[in-house]
């Protein structure tokens, strides 16, 4: 009898686990599109894929702000200020922390992240100008100052801050010499992943994105273009 439940539970976990990924490929289909505007564009701006999680990718220094006064390079181990743009994602603090590669995946932290159990955290990434060039894991899409404001002020409200508005940096966590994590606010969840905080960044910016997406693909598919997706 218990052989028989598990043998069913499994069977009911693939099934449930194959109709979300099929579900979530064909919503991702569906394009939201990009909002009319009359200015010009003259903020370089990326989405960047590692493969599976994607960060929102801007000039550290702009006209419009300067990221550095906010993440200081000197919260990454190496502290080199050379590095010209910024990248930001958003995801599960268990994920993030504890997780460096797959293979340290653990089955407590992937049932907390899929389903509202864990707190977030957002992961800072510097990047030179060189690790930007459009393909299957980068799209360039260059934004307006006004939409790039509306952009920042998404970004900067899922920061977690202490009571004097400060960012709360948390040290000792890195995935190499030119990256940091902060806590953030928000709960993830298989309907809310780090790729669709990516997205709705997109909508809030005025670009075209997908209806719904917790893939990195929903996005890059957007810009055939460029990635060649």
């Amino acid at each position: 009898m218990v052989l028989q439940v598990i043998f069913y539970g499994f069977f009911v976990f693939v099934g449930l686990a194959l109709l979300y990924i099929g579900a979530a490929k064909l919503i991702e289909r569906v394009s939201v599109p990009a909002q009319p505007t009359t200015e010009a564009a003259t903020i370089p701006f990326y989405i960047h894929s590692n493969g599976v999680h994607t960060d929102l990718v801007m000039p550290v220094r702009s006209a419009v702000l300067d990221w550095s006064q906010e993440l200081p390079y000197a919260h990454t181990t190496s502290g080199d200020t050379t590095y010209r743009f910024v990248g930001i994602g958003w995801g599960d603090k268990g994920f993030y922390l504890d997780t460096p590669e797959w293979k340290d995946l653990k089955l407590s932290t992937a049932v907390q992240a899929g389903f509202w159990l864990n707190t977030t955290a957002m992961h800072v990434t510097y990047f030179h100008q060189a690790e930007l060039t459009p393909g299957p894991n980068c799209a360039y899409l260059p934004l307006t100052p006004t939409q790039y404001r509306r952009l920042i002020a998404y970004i900067q409200a899922t920061f977690q801050r202490d009571a004097q508005g400060r960012v709360e940096w948390l040290p000792g966590h890195s995935y190499a010499d030119h990256d940091a994590f902060y806590n953030a606010k928000h709960h993830y969840s298989f309907l809310n992943t780090c790729n669709t905080w990516s997205n709705n960044g997109l909508k809030v910016a005025g670009q075209r994105a997908a209806l719904w997406t917790p893939f990195d693909t929903g996005m890059l598919r957007q810009y055939p273009a460029q990635t060649g997706r």
